[in-house]
């Protein structure tokens, strides 16, 4: 496939731990690899949301911030800067409610993702190095990175909005309840 200019890995313009934590755009592939890296860390956060519902014993609402945080990892893969916010929203009020060293790390990542999400989501040079790179589906992570979003992101988008606007005003409320003065 090389022969063709086409090729599975496309080289980044910077190191991995730079654009975790302070991505810059500088071509197409730039862009891509951002927006996968942007999914990845949406979908690491939704299990871990899961696992730890789960472990406190509330799987249904483990379930229900499971989507929430996976469907906003297609929406941040496929450039919407709605779902970065809205994902950077919702893990906000957790980390706040609950802080800890984990939840720190991933609301740095999270607002990364955030910073760079908005940053691709403008990105239109009319330059050559600017076309974005082919998906792939060879691998299961290329199946769930490349594929699974853009075919995923159009359908659930409209009431993926719905949906994040009520959690994130239950989470809100429940963020209030909770460092809101008791009444005896």
């Amino acid at each position: 496939m090389q022969t063709l200019g086409i090729s599975n890995s496309t080289p980044r313009s910077e190191s991995r731990l730079k654009s975790l934590f302070w991505p810059t755009i500088q071509s197409g592939a730039d862009v891509d690899y951002l927006g996968s890296q942007g999914y990845w860390v949406c979908a690491i956060v939704a299990v871990i949301a899961f696992v730890f519902s789960f472990l406190v014993g509330q799987p249904y609402v483990g379930a229900l911030v499971f989507l929430f945080y996976f469907i906003g990892g297609a929406g941040v893969r496929e450039r919407s800067a709605y779902a970065a916010t809205v994902v950077f929203i919702m893990f906000l009020f957790d980390t706040i409610a609950a802080p800890g060293i984990l939840r720190i790390i991933l609301l740095g990542l999270l607002l990364s993702n955030l910073r760079a999400t908005w940053i691709a989501s403008d990105w239109k040079p009319e330059s050559a190095e600017a076309a974005m790179p082919m998906r792939f589906g060879e691998t299961w992570g290329d199946k769930f990175a490349d594929k699974l979003p853009p075919w995923l992101w159009p359908k659930v988008r409209i009431p993926y909005y719905i949906f994040s606007v009520c959690l994130l005003l239950l989470g809100l409320f429940g963020l209030a309840q909770k460092f809101s003065p008791r009444h005896g």
